[in-house]
């Protein structure tokens, strides 16, 4: 009789052995299932493993602050330019977890079929953000100006204002007046290595037909306010145009050009419409009009100084 007993207790101590080592396996076997799936994240942008485990913690965040941009399928650059602007905004904001949303679907879609990578548009980020539990949600948008993308984040989100115990929506990087200095100052100082005689700063915006495309002629204002009249502001898609750009650096007796994108990124428009060699790019434009041309491909989020306005933004709602 004894020796059955030892027998069953040998049985049972193995059998529970065995059991804790397949739950064990069990469990890496899903965490590596989940991170496969998991939506790049912002912080982690440089690296897919951390991307992983970031997304992985999602589910228990309380807050969390979601970061919305357009998007660029520049690997290199978004990193430098859209996660330069995540990892500032997480590093001042350590008890919110900063996840990322993009507004084109066509990037989205593009990333996805060429680099397997799954990012959130707005709607499937606010949707996560409610299946996850998070209670209270600060989203900051990436845009220059309150132009129909930014409006159209603002109209995604506003529906699920009851979803959460708090939502808030930030303002983009241009708002306030002091917001204009303050990019005046920025950009001036992160070229100022560029700015000599003879040559000419040239930014390239976006441009859009809507009423907020007044902030360039604004930005100009402040800019040569600030007594740097050698710089000038254009758009690829409105006004000022290049061909006002161009009349603006031949009157100022400039011989050469350096140009720089004024966006967030430094993606299609600014290695194609503005650096680009094909016909009808600013580059080319410049240099049939005489002008030595020098390109440098650096957005507006890869300065410090531009991410620290969008911590700046950030801060003020959350005091709210």
């Amino acid at each position: 009789m004894k020796k059955n007993v030892k027998k069953i207790t040998a049985l049972i101590l193995a059998l529970s052995m065995s059991l804790l080592a397949m739950a064990g396996c069990s469990g890496t076997q899903a965490d590596s299932s989940s991170e496969s799936g998991a939506p790049e994240a912002g912080p982690a942008a440089g690296s897919e493993e951390e991307s992983s485990s970031t997304a992985e913690s999602s589910a228990a965040a309380d807050k969390a602050l979601l970061v919305v941009s357009f998007g660029t399928s520049y690997n290199d650059n978004r990193d430098l330019t859209i996660g330069g602007v995540e990892n500032a905004l997480q590093q001042a904001f350590p008890e919110y977890e900063v996840r990322r949303a993009f507004t084109s679907q066509i990037i989205i879609d593009k990333l996805k079929e060429r680099d397997g990578l799954s990012i959130d548009n707005v709607t499937e980020a606010m949707d996560r953000l409610v299946a996850d539990g998070v209670r209270e949600v600060v989203v900051q948008p990436t845009h220059v100006m309150s132009g129909y993308e930014y409006d159209d984040v603002v109209a995604e989100v506003t529906p699920y204002q009851d979803k959460f115990d708090s939502l808030k929506v930030g303002r983009p990087l241009l708002d306030a007046d002091a917001d204009y200095d303050e990019l005046a100052a920025a950009i001036t100082a992160a070229t100022k290595e560029y700015d000599a005689e003879g040559t000419a700063i040239v930014f390239m915006g976006h441009g859009t037909e809507h009423e907020a495309n007044a902030a360039y002629a604004k930005l100009q204002e402040h800019i040569s306010a600030a007594g740097h009249g050698n710089y000038f502001i254009g758009t690829v898609e409105a006004t000022p145009s290049l061909d006002d750009v161009l009349a603006l650096v031949k009157d100022s007796g400039a011989g050469k050009v350096v140009l720089l994108p004024l966006m967030i990124v430094a993606g299609d428009h600014a290695n194609n419409d503005m650096a680009g060699d094909e016909e009808g790019s600013w580059k080319n434009a410049f240099e049939q009009e005489g002008f030595e041309v020098e390109c440098v491909l650096k957005g507006l989020g890869q300065y410090e100084s531009v991410q620290k306005m969008f911590v700046t933004h950030a801060k003020a709602l959350i005091a709210k």
